[in-house]
């Protein structure tokens, strides 16, 4: 018999045996993490798992478990499905706006190429004909 009694065994007021397949998983100090659990999946449900799962994934099935009890009992009728759906939800709209923002993007890539075509520096503006007129000297203000 171990000092201390685990979660479950303090539950059912039971002594705790050397054996518990409970102990390592619910420990003394956390009884509500127990309750929760076994208010949607029953301790013999529990048992029958535990013992069906390897020892190396016994740890992972009841923090999944303790996690969709929790979800279950928040929301009774979705539970951690409904916190899925919500997710891939908010998933898809953040799509959609990375979409637009990209096509905004692309749009503004485009027609800025179009309206203003900034020329090279280092190439001189020449009409077509090869006359150059003396238009890559920025300081040359024949103009005024």
């Amino acid at each position: 018999m171990t000092s201390t009694r685990c979660a479950v065994c303090k539950y059912f007021r039971r002594r705790c045996p050397p054996d518990c397949i409970f102990s390592p998983h619910f420990l003394n100090h956390n009884l509500q993490r127990f309750t929760c659990v076994h208010k949607i999946y029953g301790a013999s449900n529990i048992g029958k798992l535990l013992q069906d799962t390897p020892m190396q994934l016994r740890a992972d099935a009841i923090e999944s478990l303790y996690y969709e009890a929790k979800c279950r009992i928040q929301d009774p009728v979705y539970g951690c499905a409904g916190i899925i759906w919500s997710l891939h939800q908010q998933i898809q709209i953040t799509q959609r706006e990375l979409a637009q923002v990209q096509a905004e993007i692309a749009f503004l890539d485009a027609n800025v190429g179009v309206a203003d075509p900034t020329p090279s520096s280092v190439e001189p503006l020449v009409q077509e004909n090869g006359v150059e007129y003396g238009l890559d000297k920025p300081y040359d203000y024949w103009f005024y």
